[in-house]
């Protein structure tokens, strides 16, 4: 017999003093890095035990379950819901209708459609583009040459604000190369924002490795696994 999954709130306060510890060995205010807690494959009832909790901000991958979830739970005005998965053309109305942000932005097509469906009742849609660093098959993101053309781009759309770049490196337990992933995002992004764009936000950093993250200016960590365990098989 499967145990039901179970939220913890002593796990959720152990990742938040793990980000708050490494925002200090980096001197920057633990306010200035938000907690989004990666709710894929997690009932409701685990959401919004998190929610009771303090946490705000959760990410979803799959857009029909996030769907059903994110209407399950509409009733939370102030909880954000950010979109963290590969964006599918056909999938892209029920995100612009029911998400705060899209960290997943690799293609103008995509950005257009966003930008084309997003209701006017709804304030613009936070979005990033996710940067490919490295050569991975079937990983989503752009290269690091191309984001400012679609940065460009994006930038001219009204329904979409462009807040910044989002990563995914490939794993790994080397912390001096998870620190050398996540500044050449930060890099990138400092680059742009000379370069006359204005960006304030680096999502990057996951349960094993948001410390190195936040060393290296992550604004937003994506932990799931250490908030509420393994996910259900």
């Amino acid at each position: 017999m499967l145990t039901a999954p179970q939220f913890s709130p002593a796990a959720l306060q152990v990742v938040r003093q793990r980000v708050a510890r490494a925002a200090a060995a980096a001197q920057r205010d633990p306010a200035s890095v938000r907690l989004l807690a990666v709710s894929k494959q997690q009932p409701p009832e685990l959401v919004q035990a998190a929610y009771a909790s303090g946490q705000r901000d959760f990410g979803e991958n799959y857009v029909q379950e996030a769907v059903a979830k994110v209407d399950a739970l509409a009733g939370l005005a102030d909880l954000r819901w950010h979109f963290i998965g590969q964006l599918q053309a056909n999938k892209t109305r029920e995100i612009a209708e029911r998400f705060a942000w899209v960290h997943t932005i690799d293609r103008e097509r995509i950005a257009a459609r966003l930008n084309a469906q997003r209701p006017h009742h709804a304030p613009p849609l936070e979005v990033l583009i996710q940067v490919r660093l490295g050569d991975e098959p079937g990983k989503g993101g752009v290269a690091p040459d191309q984001v400012a053309a679609l940065a460009t781009v994006i930038g001219t759309l009204a329904r979409l604000r462009l807040r910044g770049l989002m990563c995914i490196p490939a794993p790994t337990p080397d912390t001096v190369a998870q620190r050398a992933a996540f500044r050449q995002l930060r890099e990138l992004l400092e680059r742009l924002n000379a370069a006359g764009f204005q960006l304030d936000t680096l999502s990057m950093g996951m349960s094993d490795d948001l410390e190195a993250a936040v060393l290296e200016g992550a604004t937003i960590v994506r932990v799931g696994t250490a908030i509420f365990g393994p996910r259900p098989a």
